[in-house]
């Protein structure tokens, strides 16, 4: 398949682009500094293009079976986080005049506001407060996106992230803001990026989870 990647330099972004290159997709790498971008491959092309520009992303976007997002913006104390809703609303505009239909997404777990409540305590009281700014717009971006009928969507939410290779682990799986255990309470853990891409991957030829969102994390 012919898959455009945004995020592309991120760290979750090179697992995706180099796992489906080696599947035998054709890849385009969407991105602000194509220097960042240290892969090289006869079946990947890189271009430069705003993120925030329907105008920019649509020319790249002509002839692609699917959009992936890997793209992350810094959390901010003092003006909020805007990065996920302004790049998605650019992509589906984009999307729309390109003529493409499907887009696979990544925000994280406990992006509604109160999924958080039964997290371990530092996680509850330490981490979701520093980075509710990202939490926060990622949410906005879901929103957005379960308004959006004319497109098929999945967001992919992973926990914690480690910076590791795939592995061969099974999935566990939940509609929803975290992958509970039995007794309700968060699976926890955290998952690696190459792990996160696999699972991106894997619904790129399936009808899994379409228009919706779901937590993962690994057994």
């Amino acid at each position: 398949m012919k898959i455009a990647v945004l995020g592309a330099t991120g760290q979750t972004g090179q697992f995706l682009v180099n796992q489906a290159l080696q599947q035998g997709h054709t890849v385009t790498a969407v991105v602000r500094n194509p220097g960042k971008l240290a892969i090289h491959h006869d079946n990947l092309k890189v271009v430069e293009a705003d993120i925030f520009s329907a105008d920019s992303l649509k020319s790249h976007f002509k002839g692609q079976d699917v959009i992936m997002s890997c793209l992350g913006f810094p959390a901010s104390f003092f003006s909020g986080v805007s990065g996920y809703t302004l790049s998605m609303k650019a992509m589906i505009s984009a999307m729309r005049e390109a003529r493409v239909n499907r887009v696979i997404t990544m925000t994280s777990w406990y992006t509604e506001p109160n999924s958080g409540t039964n997290s371990p305590y530092l996680i509850r009281f330490l981490l979701l407060p520093m980075i509710r700014s990202v939490l926060t717009n990622m949410y906005e971006m879901e929103q957005f996106l379960q308004k959006t009928e004319d497109v098929t969507w999945t967001v992919v939410r992973p926990p914690g992230l480690k910076n590791l290779a795939a592995s061969a682990q099974e999935f566990l799986t939940h509609e929803g803001y975290f992958v509970p255990q039995s007794s309700g309470q968060p699976a926890g853990g955290a998952v690696g990026r190459g792990d996160v891409a696999r699972f991106m991957l894997s619904l790129v030829s399936s009808n899994a989870w379409v228009k919706r969102g779901v937590a993962i994390t690994t057994k």
